[in-house]
């Protein structure tokens, strides 16, 4: 993971977070060298589905715990709000450095337009943005994964689990991001079983039809493809996922999760024995790296890229049916090898 320096942090401002609270609707025209004399430290605003989807946003919760108990300051984190617009998460991120927060990070690719025009108004703040690689500024992080890599190993999973040689793959929304995951996880069952057949559906065109927030969505997803003979089933759908769990769980069949260990998490703790393993994504880890390369005044800035080799993409092996399955082990190591080495190129398309 690269790190490139960027000019003096700003210090600390007086206002308190209560108002942070307040001021997301409102607007600012500083350039960031008055107001915000403050390091609160990090602050993150989440995207659809926020805190409790048991995924992507909890994971970067706890980033941002970690960050709270290690450094000892003060943290924000923000819920979205039903039908918000790109001035809206504008509002919420400048309140935040406002108030003095450092790093400030959009979760999701949704905050895009936001952080750029955040990160212009407080040259003197750290943003970050999870999963975006189109900003370029220096004061932005834009924090990405290959998350075709550990899809390729969740098909790898697959192939070798299912005994109906049908699968499944649910993305919460037809955008390029989720079919990095659909693409590396029908790549990594054909490679491994060719003769096995992926089933694939997005749940919405968009994210404001509820494609990452509506678990009903996903279990009637999951439904029509167990009743098409699929016996394991992959969700990249944010929240919409614990409906594919669920269903998973009702027909005795397979479920693999995202972005967190999704059998360890308490809220879907009834249907873990279902949750062969997660294909994961650390960002908690990047969420914390960021604020941690702010605290060392070393701020990241550019493309910041988690994968297989550095780690931060991977599989779960949490659950012990999936762990002690020699069969599935080996091929999964296999391939990890294979594409840290070069050998297997993931498809993200």
């Amino acid at each position: 993971m690269r790190r490139v320096p960027r000019i003096a942090l700003a210090g600390a401002a007086a206002a308190s977070f209560a108002l942070v609270l307040s001021a997301c609707g409102g607007t600012s025209t500083s350039s960031g060298s008055a107001d915000s004399k403050g390091d609160k430290g990090l602050a993150i605003a989440y995207d659809v589905g926020g805190r409790g989807d048991q995924s992507f946003n909890d994971a970067a919760y706890e980033g941002l715990k970690k960050a709270k108990g290690e450094f000892g300051y003060e943290t924000a984190d923000i819920e979205p709000t039903d039908g918000e617009t790109d001035a809206d998460k504008e509002q919420r991120l400048v309140s935040l450095a406002k108030q003095g927060h450092n790093p400030v990070i959009g979760i999701g690719y949704a905050y895009a337009p936001a952080v750029k025009a955040a990160a212009e108004k407080y040259p003197d703040t750290t943003f970050g943005i999870v999963d975006d690689s189109t900003i370029e500024a220096e004061n932005v992080a834009d924090l990405v994964f290959s998350e075709q890599e550990a899809s390729y190993l969740a098909g790898v999973a697959a192939a070798k689990a299912t005994k109906t040689n049908t699968v499944g793959f649910v993305g919460g929304v037809d955008i390029p991001l989720i079919h990095k995951f659909g693409a590396g996880f029908a790549q990594g069952v054909k490679d491994t079983k060719p003769g096995v057949k992926v089933l694939s559906q997005y749940l919405t065109q968009t994210a404001e039809e509820g494609g990452f927030s509506s678990p009903d969505k996903g279990k009637t997803a999951a439904e029509g493809q167990i009743e098409k003979k699929a016996d394991v089933v992959y969700a990249a759908a944010g929240l919409s996922g614990q409906g594919v769990i669920e269903a998973a769980s009702a027909n005795k069949v397979w479920a693999i999760g995202v972005d967190s260990d999704q059998y360890k998490q308490e809220a879907l703790s009834k249907y873990k024995d279902a949750i062969l393993t997660s294909a994961t994504k650390d960002v908690a880890k990047a969420v914390y790296n960021l604020a941690k390369s702010v605290e060392d005044g070393k701020p990241e800035t550019g493309i910041v890229r988690g994968d297989l080799k550095s780690g931060e993409v991977g599989l779960a092996d949490s659950n012990p049916k999936f762990k002690s399955d020699t069969a599935i082990q080996e091929a999964v190591s296999a391939a990890k090898e294979k594409i840290i080495g070069g050998e297997i190129k993931v498809k993200s398309s």
